[in-house]
């Protein structure tokens, strides 16, 4: 798992490499600092991020770390803690076997919440997909697609 070592470089390094655009290409760093800029109103450059992702940087403000956490939809406990950072990495390559970026996203916002809630959350996913016209989730393998109408 790249973020083995622990270390921020290669915690980014495995998001980046695991959640990508919706078109499925990476995230450039100009667009992760973009958005982080525009939707969250912190002051950070595609330079400071690419140091970062380099390790030429090892040291941001949490003003920051929140910022990477929130684009990235992980807990900020994913650059801190070894076990956050192990348990959303196990999700994180669950999930990238669908190549589904809101899917990941869901996943990673679900990630530590209680039985009973992740209950709740698997029956609301179970009512939008009767309601889109999607075939059932079988347990733990991906759905099959209804083909859409002709």
């Amino acid at each position: 798992m790249a973020g083995v070592d622990g270390s921020l470089a290669s915690r980014l390094d495995h998001l980046f490499d695991k959640i990508r655009r919706p078109d499925g290409k990476p995230y450039s760093y100009e667009q992760v600092a973009e958005a982080i800029r525009s939707q969250q109103g912190v002051g950070v450059t595609h330079t400071y991020i690419w140091r970062l992702h380099k390790g030429k940087s090892d040291n941001p403000t949490i003003k920051v770390l929140i910022a990477l956490a929130t684009f990235f939809a992980v807990p900020v406990t994913y650059f801190l803690d070894p076990q956050t950072a192990d348990d959303v990495d196990e999700v994180m390559d669950r999930v990238a076997l669908l190549h589904d970026a809101g899917v990941a996203r869901l996943a990673f916002r679900a990630a530590g919440l209680s039985t009973p809630s992740l209950e709740t959350l698997a029956t609301m996913a179970d009512l939008a997909r009767k309601i889109e016209g999607k075939a059932a989730h079988n347990g733990d393998q991906p759905a099959e697609e209804t083909p859409e109408p002709s």
